[in-house]
């Protein structure tokens, strides 16, 4: 385990890097329950992360040394519960924005939370809430984004494609991780400051297929809709057949 001064106030001047780990998330977890209170904004970094985990238990793979998988650990104690999307909203803007300095346009927030190139996968989010009362007492932000892994075998739209893949070279994994937690300190404080407003237009214009027909599967098979909305509790809002339809996360199907 390696400890390394961060350039930017939002990590609190506290990255630690580990050669391998089975989740970031978790070791986090761990820290916050077995040391000292931990600064808000301390960030630990895997070279390999053998055990990463996505939304719903599915399982994040990533190639050791070659992606960039880290943890962020926050105290939004000002954050409601029932506003508890607003920081998915900040964290997946922050990140998506942060990747649009390094690659050409084209790189989207698939709702709620998935980081798009086109129409294939280029990372994703976990964010994890203890509750405490009518407050969110911490929170642990995983992400893991694929930089410069190149043999993903699948080629299909929805499949995943690396930042090395799309700019045919490689790419600073620290110099990046950089570039995001800075963009994360943005949105942080725009979060902070209750700019919802500008925290949902910034998602909004981001937002993968947002104002464009496609095809979508719920409970009643396929239908061809348009994503109008995300309401502030994370429900997504596709327009389909002279109605809007509301979803939450599981209860609709992206169909490619």
């Amino acid at each position: 385990m390696q400890n390394n001064t961060f350039s930017t106030l939002f990590v609190g001047q506290n990255l630690i890097r580990l050669s391998a780990v089975d989740s970031t998330n978790n070791f986090l977890k761990l820290m916050v329950s077995n040391s000292e209170p931990l600064p808000e904004g301390t960030v630990i970094m895997a070279d390999d992360q053998f055990a990463g985990r996505g939304q719903q238990n599915n399982v994040w793979h990533s190639r050791a040394g070659l992606n960039l998988t880290f943890s962020i650990f926050l105290r939004p104690f000002f954050l409601l519960p029932s506003n508890q999307f607003m920081l998915n909203i900040a964290v997946s803007t922050a990140i998506n924005k942060a990747l649009e300095l390094f690659l050409p346009e084209g790189v989207k927030v698939k709702w709620p939370n998935d980081i798009f190139f086109g129409d294939r996968k280029l990372g994703g989010v976990l964010i994890e809430n203890s509750l405490q009362g009518n407050l969110i007492k911490t929170s642990i932000i995983g992400i893991g984004i694929n930089v410069n892994q190149r043999d993903f075998n699948v080629k299909k739209v929805g499949a995943a494609i690396s930042m090395c893949e799309i700019l045919q070279q490689d790419v600073d994994l620290v110099k990046l991780l950089s570039e995001i937690c800075l963009q994360m300190e943005q949105q942080y404080f725009l979060l902070k400051a209750c700019n919802y407003d500008v925290l949902f237009r910034e998602y909004l214009d981001r937002l993968y297929r947002f104002e464009q027909k496609a095809l979508y599967k719920d409970d009643n098979g396929i239908f061809e809709g348009k994503i109008v909305d995300v309401s502030s509790n994370g429900q997504l809002t596709i327009a389909a057949g002279g109605q809007n339809r509301n979803y939450n996360f599981k209860e609709v199907e992206f169909i490619f």
